[in-house]
């Protein structure tokens, strides 16, 4: 038998596709349909407003959105934070800055790699002086 500590719980279960006990399930389940019955009949709720109304962790609501069990597409205030900043957004998991920060970090990473690559194939063969003090 495959058995696993519950992330949310800690309680030991039997793995399966949910991969957390039983219990948690059921009151996840509990969960998002308090969120769908608040968002059927309060259309213009924001994100805050369905966690204080329904005392469901944002990041509960931030996960249903992520899935797809719960649609932002008629709910024109909802929104949920970034993952790196916390700015709200409505689609992806980072907000327009971090995910170009992001692509500029990663091309500057690139550039270095290839510059260091470029210099040590320049140097390859030449005897420096620095090699001698190595080998000591």
């Amino acid at each position: 038998m495959n058995l696993d500590n519950c992330p949310r719980c800690g309680r030991l279960y039997v793995k399966n596709p949910s991969e957390m006990c039983q219990f948690c399930f059921k009151e996840l389940e509990k969960q998002y349909e308090t969120c769908v019955k608040y968002l059927r009949e309060h259309r213009g709720a924001n994100i805050q407003e369905l966690s204080d109304a329904t005392e469901i962790p944002i990041k509960e609501i931030t996960r249903f959105i992520r899935e797809g069990r719960i649609s932002i597409a008629n709910a024109p205030n909802m929104t949920y934070p970034c993952e790196v900043c916390g700015t709200l957004i409505r689609e992806g998991h980072m907000c327009d800055n971090c995910r170009s920060r992001l692509t500029k970090d990663l091309t500057q990473a690139a550039k270095e790699a290839a510059d260091a690559e470029a210099a040590k194939r320049a140097g390859h063969g030449a005897y420096k002086a620095v090699d001698k003090l190595r080998d000591r």
